[in-house]
């Protein structure tokens, strides 16, 4: 059975482009939100194994997203994506408790890294 994937990211292209890398893998896109406050509203109800999750978005940044999401569910699996590869932004995320960090452009390789360490934990 595939694991489940949800996409946070407020660019459609970017969702496409993960749902695309997945295909023929033992991954899944099962939801995708625009912002962090639809991936809060419907995380319970997706239930996924893992999310990636976008840096940059209006509204709730990703950054406190993820640390809403791993307050109220602390096995949550998050693997930050993100133009942003800079050293403190890294560091935040891991405090925060982000199982991986991907840096955009990214390919299947990197992605299936990522989610593949995420689950690992």
């Amino acid at each position: 059975m595939a694991k489940r994937v949800m996409v946070v990211d407020d660019s459609r292209v970017q969702e496409v482009q993960i749902r695309n890398l997945l295909e023929g893998t033992d991954y899944e896109v099962v939801h995708y939100c625009r912002s962090g406050e639809d991936a809060l509203a419907v995380y319970d109800q997706v239930n996924p194994d893992v999310v990636t999750m976008d840096i940059i978005m209006p509204g709730m940044d990703g950054l406190e997203t993820a640390q809403a999401i791993l307050e109220e569910y602390p096995e949550a699996k998050i693997i930050m994506v993100s133009s942003l590869a800079y050293e403190d932004t890294f560091d935040e995320a891991k405090a925060i408790g982000a199982k991986a960090f991907i840096d955009k452009p990214f390919d299947q390789e990197q992605l299936l890294a990522a989610l593949n360490t995420a689950l690992a934990e």
